[in-house]
């Protein structure tokens, strides 16, 4: 119930900020994924995941559009108990549901991750090209996360734990100015069994913070399976 109470206090103030920015435009969208994560060995490990977004408010109304499908695969190498590089190739369609380009995604991510008590933190650097038929961008990123279990010093089945980020990106290409995005995301899983986790989160999105000061409210759920 704070998570929940602490959630709603940050939208609300969020909210209250982009209102008193009018010229920025704001959107709000649900973002639902199903994943499907399997461990070869104890050096490699690969993931497939299924996502689709849709409007949830958009151009100052309430709606409930389809923006797009993706379709991810992710291979891990485990360099060492904490550091780690990926792999990974997305196909995102939205020409299914709007009048937008596909896109094709190239992921390459180091990875390491620190263990405090219960406290597990991580810091990500990602390098993608995102490929569509117009334009190439190239952009970069770098995220800090922890998660820790509300229970304890270890998740154990049937308990919730938390999982809090921050993100900066920067992208580039040559038909476009160079743009700053820059993601707050804050959820709450729960270890349903020792197959299966599920979360429930927001994501707010700072984007073209340099350009135009877009911003967007993600509503995001997620099943994550092992097998």
């Amino acid at each position: 119930m704070y998570y929940i109470k602490l959630n709603i206090t940050i939208v609300l103030f969020l909210l209250g900020c982009t209102t008193t920015k009018a010229q920025n435009y704001f959107s709000s969208l649900g973002e639902h994924e199903i994943s499907v994560n399997h461990k070869v060995s104890g050096l490699y490990n690969y993931n497939f995941s299924i996502s689709t977004r849709h409007y949830i408010y958009n151009d100052a109304q309430f709606i409930n559009n389809v923006r797009q499908l993706d379709f991810k695969h992710f291979s891990t190498y485990n360099l060492s108990l904490d550091n780690s590089v990926s792999f990974g190739f997305q196909y995102r369609n939205r020409d299914w549901f709007e009048t937008s380009e596909n896109e094709i995604r190239l992921t390459q991510q180091f990875n390491t991750k620190r263990k405090i008590r219960a406290l597990r933190l991580g810091h990500r650097i990602r390098a993608e090209q995102r490929i569509q038929k117009s334009k190439t961008v190239h952009r970069f990123r770098y995220r800090c996360a922890l998660d820790f279990p509300l229970n304890g010093e270890k998740i154990d089945i049937g308990e919730t734990y938390i999982v809090a980020s921050n993100e900066a990106l920067y992208s580039i290409s040559k038909s476009t100015k160079p743009e700053l995005d820059y993601r707050i995301t804050s959820q709450i899983g729960w270890l349903f069994s020792a197959k299966l986790k599920l979360q429930f989160g927001l994501e707010y999105r700072f984007e073209a913070l340099n350009v135009k000061k877009d911003q967007k409210l993600h509503v995001l759920t997620s099943a994550v399976f092992k097998i």
